[in-house]
């Protein structure tokens, strides 16, 4: 089973390869659903890491109904990813409706040319999952990453095993809240790669109490957490 860690950052990136991770969604901003990296992140990444590095490219929070103006900054953020040897690409567009934006995600993937494109959760908000699922394997994409509609995949575990069988040509990738609780359920089912960040968050003195420019920590991945879940997997294999 391939595992794909969703990484905020450097650190959780080499976390992430230091556990035995297979791959790494590289991205920001994981507390309004992951926004495209600084170009000085997603190089760092690359050039110090030797697993796969796939970046997220979402140029900002909200609907995944982008302008003309948002879809070209979409493909710039592709060419640049590209230019310095990232693995895939993850985005993705929808129309007004909900509905895959198919000539806006074939542009996307056809600017992104020979390395790997993931569809992502914008999957999970389609009025219809199959007829999202048929759009996207005429198009070209190589993988979905989906919670099966659901906040958590261990909800959507059945509609992700239905999108399994149905499609001889997608991965099916379940990603959101799997853990040390259920990631054997998701190797029982026979999917062949799962996509976690092991979040773990690490307080922040503040140093003025009356000033504030954040919320709290949005954490990174944990190294041992990772290496845990990657052990329970191997021993079920």
């Amino acid at each position: 089973m391939i595992i794909e860690i969703c990484a905020n950052s450097f650190a959780s990136a080499k976390a992430a390869q230091d556990a035995g991770a297979h791959r790494v969604e590289l991205c920001t901003q994981l507390s309004v659903g992951g926004l495209t990296p600084s170009y000085g992140c997603i190089e760092k990444v690359v050039k110090e890491l030797e697993i796969a590095v796939h970046v997220l490219i979402r140029p900002r929070a909200g609907n995944f109904n982008y302008t003309h103006q948002e879809l070209d900054i979409i493909k710039r953020d592709i060419d640049f990813c590209q230019s310095i040897g990232c693995k895939g690409i993850v985005s993705g567009v929808l129309n007004s409706h909900n509905q895959v934006d198919v000539q806006a995600t074939k542009e996307l993937v056809q600017a992104s040319k020979n390395i790997e494109f993931t569809f992502h959760r914008a999957f999970d908000m389609t009025q219809d999952p199959y007829k999202a699922l048929q759009d996207l394997e005429t198009l070209g994409v190589t993988r979905v990453l989906s919670s099966g509609q659901k906040p958590k995949a261990i909800d959507g575990i059945q509609l992700l095993k239905k999108l399994k069988n149905k499609t001889k040509i997608l991965q099916i990738m379940p990603g959101s809240g799997i853990n040390k609780t259920n990631i054997i359920s998701f190797k029982e089912a026979g999917f062949d790669m799962v996509h976690f960040s092991a979040l773990k968050n690490t307080p922040i003195k503040k140093t003025n109490p009356g000033v504030s420019f954040f919320k709290g920590s949005e954490g990174r991945s944990d190294q041992q957490t990772i290496a845990e879940i990657i052990a329970l997997i191997t021993q079920h294999s």
